[in-house]
């Protein structure tokens, strides 16, 4: 791959997740570290990202708008959704994540006879005007960027919720299972949609698979289902199964 096209590369999956490491865009775009790190310190010099031990990190005021992250892998998003909505009964209380995932599973709920409990602003919108969804948002500090409420009083307000099933999204699945995100804001928010759900059902995409994220949210032993695709990473996937998941791909 051409420099000019891996600097780009790199700088779409900073935008798109926030922060990476070296070892993982090696991985994906089928480099040297060593390469990767000479890209990095280019790129930092530009001013174009920031460049940390280990990784880089996108600045605080370039995050991606939510409708630019959407358009990104559509098709396997759709897929993902969709696969998701089949698992839902009428009479369910759900509880769903920030995500661009998410809110397409949240299209999919129209006209269900189910309750949404929900942080996401993008679900919010697409679930407002059906007469048919209970709709329960949580309050907090509006993040802007991402579509969504986070802070203490989300987190108050998830400890009086009780969900027969939370979908959940992430930033990337590491390969021991490890669930990981990049926004410090948003971790302790899903530990506690976990905490209060009778069934945990993670949504990524292939491309999660090892994804991105410095932050821990959970691992393979907290999550009951897995609905991906085909051709995410089989190794990351046997992790998962052998913690106990169940993995559903589209």
């Amino acid at each position: 791959m051409l420099q000019r096209l891996r600097h780009a590369e790199i700088m779409r999956r900073v935008r798109l997740s926030g922060a990476t490491s070296v070892r993982d865009l090696a991985s994906q775009l089928g480099v040297s570290p060593s390469t990767i790190r000479r890209d990095l310190e280019v790129l930092d010099r530009d001013g174009t990202l920031r460049r940390v031990r280990g990784g880089a990190l996108a600045d605080a005021d370039d995050d991606r708008p939510f409708a630019e992250v959407a358009g990104v892998d559509e098709q396997d998003k759709e897929a993902v959704a969709a696969r998701a909505a089949q698992l839902v009964a009428d009479g369910e209380v759900l509880l769903l994540d920030i995500g661009t995932t998410t809110m397409r599973l949240a299209r999919r709920l129209r006209g269900r006879r189910v309750t949404v409990v929900t942080s996401s602003l993008a679900v919010l919108d697409a679930l407002r005007s059906d007469s048919a969804v209970e709709l329960l948002l949580l309050g907090g500090m509006v993040r802007r960027t991402y579509h969504s409420l986070v802070g203490v009083l989300t987190e108050a307000a998830l400890s009086q919720v009780v969900a027969d099933r939370v979908f959940l999204g992430a930033s990337g699945v590491r390969p021991d299972g490890q669930l990981v995100d990049t926004t410090l804001a948003e971790v302790p928010l899903k530990r506690a949609m976990i905490a209060a759900a009778e069934q945990v059902v993670l949504l990524v995409d292939r491309h999660k698979f090892p994804g991105t994220g410095a932050l821990r949210v959970c691992g393979p032993e907290d999550i009951d289902v897995i609905v991906t695709n085909g051709g995410a990473d089989e190794t990351t996937l046997g992790a998962c199964v052998a913690a106990g998941a169940q993995v559903l791909l589209t």
